[in-house]
Parts: structure tokens; C-alpha cells; sequence
């Protein structure tokens, strides 16, 4: 089976939107493709149900329907630090029980795009972060790079946090999120000789970005 855990240099880069290309790319391959959100944050109601965005947008990119336990086991009302957001619901986040959700759920599909909450080691609890999840889960780790200023030390410092919790970095995403950033090109260039991860994918600044349209450079291994 094919799976990866998508990171972001930080909150706001676009983990979602190449969470739901990657889900899109990888149906070209497999037949049963699923997004997984272990924790997400902030509900609003839909059809009289709450319901995240993020977590909506990964199950319409998605090419099969699973139960929202298995792709979405932590569902929490406020937007904020998922630590904060489960404390103020009176509920304990897991790392465990997050796990035992994606085995559950990857013994059902074929290929699985798990998308993590925040930055890298984005707080779960007092005592577990995501970098403790994507370590349990033992996934090769795509990278979104939000470009904007900061994004090169953000970089950098989270790749030095997934090799130190020997996990492999697939491929990093450079995302335009901010189109004033000067010198675009030259911050790309850097993070090129930096990052010891092939570029993946590149992504235009858009109001409105089609995660369809985007174009990738999938490791074998994952066709």
C-alpha cells in the first residue's frame, strides 16, 4: 500500500490543498484513495452536522467512502492548537489511538494521504505532538513550504526535525503563498540545495487553486 504524511512549514501553507492533489494524483494509480485528518480543529455546521473544511475537502478528493472514525478520529470545535482545542472539549488526544485508526483504516484501501494538523511538532497533548504521530506512523514525509519570508529557516528546521526522528522526507511542495515575497525563484533555489528531497511540486499563486491541475513529480514507488 501506498501512504504518506503531509507537513507544513507551518500553519496556512496549503497542507490541504496538497494533501487533496496528492489524492488526486495517486487515483490515477489505485483505485481506493483516502485522505486521513487524525486531528482536526474548528467545526462549522453543515446540514445541521459540524464538520471541517479541511477534513470535507480530503473525503471529496478521496475516491471511496470510509467511517469518520477511521479518517477523521478527532474531531474538535475551536480553531486552535489541537492541545488548547481538545482541553476546552474535554477530550484526551492519543497518539496511540490516532494510530490505531490509520492501521484500521489502511487495511481497507490502497493508497492513504494522511494530513497533519499545523506545523510539524504542532502540540496533541502536554506530552504528544505530531512529530510523535508521524514517528508512530512511520510514513515517508511530504513537506509543504509555504513561501513566504521565514519560510527557509521554517524549512530547514522542520526537515532537521522529521531526519531526527529517522523518518524519510519523500519530497517537499513549494507553495506560493504569498505573492509578494521577493526573489521567489532564489528562495526555491536555496531550499533545492538544502533540502536532500526532490521537489515534488510547484504551485502558482491562485485565488482560487485547482488541486487537479497541479503537477507532479510522484516517485516511483508510489505509482
Amino acid at each position: 500500500m501506498t501512504a504518506v504524511f503531509v507537513t507544513g512549514t507551518d500553519t496556512g501553507v496549503g497542507k490541504t490543498l496538497v494533501s487533496t492533489a496528492l489524492l488526486h494524483a495517486l487515483a490515477h494509480h489505485h483505485a481506493r484513495v483516502v485522505g486521513m485528518k487524525p486531528v482536526a480543529a474548528g467545526t462549522e455546521m453543515v446540514n445541521g452536522v459540524p464538520a471541517n473544511d479541511d477534513v470535507l475537502a480530503l473525503r471529496a478528493a478521496s475516491t471511496c467512502r470510509v467511517p469518520a472514525e477511521l479518517d477523521n478520529p478527532v474531531l474538535l470545535p475551536d480553531p486552535t492548537s489541537p492541545h488548547i482545542a481538545a482541553q476546552r472539549a474535554g477530550v484526551r488526544i492519543t497518539v496511540a489511538q490516532l494510530v490505531h485508526a490509520y492501521r484500521a483504516l489502511a487495511q481497507q484501501v490502497d493508497a492513504v494521504v494522511v494530513e497533519g494538523a499545523g506545523g510539524f511538532l504542532v502540540p496533541l497533548s502536554d506530552t504528544e505532538n505530531g512529530g510523535d504521530l508521524a514517528q508512530a506512523l512511520g510514513l515517508p514525509v511530504v513537506l509543504v513550504v509555504g513561501l513566504r519570508l521565514g519560510c527557509l529557516n521554517h524549512a530547514v528546521l522542520t526537515a532537521q526535525a522529521i531526519a531526527a526522528r529517522g523518518l524519510t522526507l519523500a519530497g517537499w511542495v513549494a507553495n506560493h503563498v504569498d505573492p509578494t515575497l521577493l526573489a521567489q525563484a532564489d528562495n526555491i533555489a536555496y531550499l533545492q540545495g538544502q533540502l536532500q528531497a526532490p521537489l515534488l511540486a510547484t504551485i502558482a499563486h491562485q485565488s482560487a487553486p485547482d488541486a487537479r491541475a497541479i503537477a507532479w513529480h510522484l516517485p516511483p514507488a508510489w505509482r
